[in-house]
């Protein structure tokens, strides 16, 4: 493989605050990812039909969001260290990462809901540490479906807004085409992006009848920060079925005994 991520990208990302890697990942691999996000979404749902509490799901008529999702198979625990993003990890955030938080997207319906623009961080968007809101998590995206053609669903972002400490006005959040220089995502499945916890985003109009909006996010953050509340959600028997290499992406308190991390 070249080098990765290259200047241009790394230029690419600092400048408008995401970075879009097309053929990311092998078709069979997009392929198992499919099959196995299809199973869990279909397990949580029915869990959920039956009466379970889960505060970790949203249905919307046959669209479904799972959040937390590293223990409901596999391979979403080895996509953690997905050897091809390490590199985007550890030169876009830190050297040693840490993960932060995973979700699963199955939308398969057209979908009358509004836009929720919003940049990501602990308190609306660590917005208490302006001016200048850091890179403090690296958010990735992995396209399941072909999301070539807008109006699916598609990622919306705002290039360089990761920029700007001005709030956008009510008018300006209120549709998805209000935003100046609001853009839509369309890549093919496989595809990979990678956005600043500060750019203002969004889940774009999903009017097309044939569209899908099939994604997993991930999120990274320094190893020097507190760590999701998904991380106590996961029960010990994850935990101690972890790798030593899987580990090392969680804190160190999350074990028992703890690992002792700084030294």
């Amino acid at each position: 493989m070249a080098a990765s991520p290259s200047p241009d990208e790394i230029y690419f990302f600092q400048t408008n605050g995401y970075l879009v890697v097309e053929n990311f990942l092998e078709p069979a691999h997009v392929s198992h990812l499919r099959d196995v996000t299809a199973a869990a979404v279909d397990r949580r749902r029915h869990r959920h039909e039956s009466g379970e509490i889960d505060d970790h799901i949203d249905i919307d008529g046959a669209n479904t969001r799972i959040l937390q999702i590293l223990a409901d198979d596999p391979a979403f625990v080895d996509l953690i260290d997905h050897p091809p993003l390490l590199p985007y990890v550890r030169k876009l955030l830190n050297p040693e990462p840490h993960f932060h938080a995973s979700d699963a997207i199955w939308e398969i319906a057209p979908s009358a809901r509004n836009p929720g623009w919003h940049i990501d961080g602990w308190c609306g968007g660590y917005r208490m540490l302006r001016p200048g809101i850091p890179l403090l998590q690296l958010k990735v995206g992995y396209f399941l479906s072909d999301m070539t053609l807008p109006d699916q669903g598609n990622l919306m972002v705002v290039p360089g807004s990761h920029h700007t400490d001005i709030e956008p006005d009510r008018q300006c959040l209120e549709g998805f085409d209000t935003f100046l220089g609001a853009t839509q995502l369309c890549v093919p499945e496989g595809s990979c992006v990678m956005f600043h916890n500060a750019l203002w985003h969004t889940r774009g109009p999903a009017t097309r009848p044939d569209g899908r909006r099939l994604m997993l996010y991930y999120a990274y953050e320094h190893p020097w920060m507190v760590g999701n509340p998904e991380h106590w959600t996961y029960p010990r028997k994850f935990y101690d079925g972890l790798s030593p290499q899987h580990r090392a992406y969680f804190h160190g308190f999350a074990f028992d005994p703890p690992d002792v991390r700084w030294t």
